[in-house]
């Protein structure tokens, strides 16, 4: 969901670029600078494997997974990795140059250690040219030097997966005595968010994203942590998203959320928020069924949300909320979710709080039901007075 990306000189929001200024959450994501792009007005029918690709005349576009692992031995790990692509113009830069490139790109990687409590995050930032960094479709890959997220070289023969023989992806990255290989399988068919795909974040026309997901891929692999090694497994979370602006004005943050549930259900919530934190109108939510199907929910009507705590942020005291309690009544549910560390605060290019969560609680029609996710929260700490 994190679509804060906009480089100049190659740094996102709160990052100077080469004239001196700097660029804000919201200066990225609204509607200034968007001539010359596309904008995601109106629903599309996405073309597989050309969608794995990237979409360039877009101005943002990323690759996100998330997910919760564990050992044999029941140790438990969070991670998220995510490319992300940006745009410097709408048009390709001229000239002989191999270096020229209109297309930058970053990369966020990040493990929670649950049972130490420890979180580890790292970031990667290189040109879309020579090799540096870069996206294809066919075969899918979207790489920033030696980290990757890929899939299969081609289709096997007779594969009726429609999302073009694709899957399992491999995800591999790296850092400082931290390194993930993980293999995705695609699990649960497509699911696209909003209308047919095309998902609101504000009331003006292209103020949208095209935003589709893969909610429940079985995940297992290595992972290493300085000396220590680690055969684990469990379940990731991909989202894909691509747009030119998203947020309208007022707008500051928002806070996202993906839940999978021991039932076989998810949940995906996204609360946008204004300067005085309250949650604007095209705040949304969805849960998925056992079969893939995906069922909308409006925010403070069928969905409830409101958190019940704050985590303080030692940098400079900002302030997050931290627990949070989720429900559906007219379908029973009641969730509380909890991050499994306090501190997964990314303190990078940019300051965002992204790590895994717990869930208990209730699930569809009353069951008792637990569950792992992860949440987002963006706006805080670049919206702080003393920032």
């Amino acid at each position: 969901m994190l679509s804060s990306l906009a480089f100049a000189g190659c740094g996102p929001t709160a990052v100077p670029d080469s004239s001196g200024s700097s660029l804000s959450l919201v200066e990225t994501l609204g509607g200034a600078d968007t001539v010359g792009y596309a904008r995601a007005v109106t629903p599309r029918v996405f073309d597989f494997p050309a969608d794995h690709g990237s979409h360039p005349d877009f101005r943002t576009e990323w690759w996100y997974v998330t997910g919760n692992v564990a050992s044999a031995q029941g140790r438990a790990f969070g991670f998220q990795f995510t490319i992300f692509r940006s745009s410097l113009s709408p048009d390709a830069p001229g000239g002989p140059s191999a270096w020229s490139t209109n297309q930058a790109y970053m990369g966020h990687f990040a493990v929670t250690d649950i049972e130490t409590g420890q979180f580890r995050s790292f970031e990667r930032i290189g040109r879309g040219s020579v090799g540096l960094a870069g996206v294809t479709a066919v075969p899918f890959r979207t790489w920033i030097e030696d980290w990757a997220l890929e899939g299969q070289v081609a289709s096997p023969t007779g594969a009726t997966d429609v999302d073009g023989g694709v899957y399992p992806m491999r995800l591999r990255a790296e850092g400082s005595g931290t390194y993930l290989d993980l293999s995705l399988e695609g699990g649960k068919d497509r699911v696209l968010q909003g209308d047919r795909g095309l998902s609101m974040k504000g009331p003006e026309p292209g103020n949208a994203s095209f935003y589709y997901s893969r909610t429940r891929m079985p995940a297992s692999g290595r992972l290493v942590l300085d000396a220590d090694t680690f055969d684990v497994d469990g379940l990731a979370w991909l989202d894909r998203e691509w747009s030119t602006s998203a947020l309208s004005e007022g707008q500051v943050g928002w806070d996202w959320f993906a839940l999978q549930l021991d039932d076989g259900w998810e949940m995906m919530i996204y609360q946008l928020r204004g300067a005085d934190g309250s949650a604007g109108p095209m705040s949304a939510g969805a849960i998925i069924d056992p079969e893939g199907e995906r069922m909308d929910l409006a925010l403070s009507t069928q969905l409830l949300f409101e958190s019940t705590g704050t985590w303080t942020s030692a940098i400079d005291g900002t302030s997050y909320p931290s627990g949070w309690r989720i429900q559906v009544p007219s379908r029973g549910w009641d969730l509380a979710v909890t991050p499994a560390v306090l501190d997964q605060e990314l303190d990078l290019s940019f300051r965002y709080w992204e790590g895994a969560v717990r869930v208990r609680g209730s699930g569809e029609g009353g069951r008792a039901v637990t569950g792992a996710g992860y949440a987002e929260l963006t706006g805080y700490a670049e919206s702080d007075p003393g920032r």
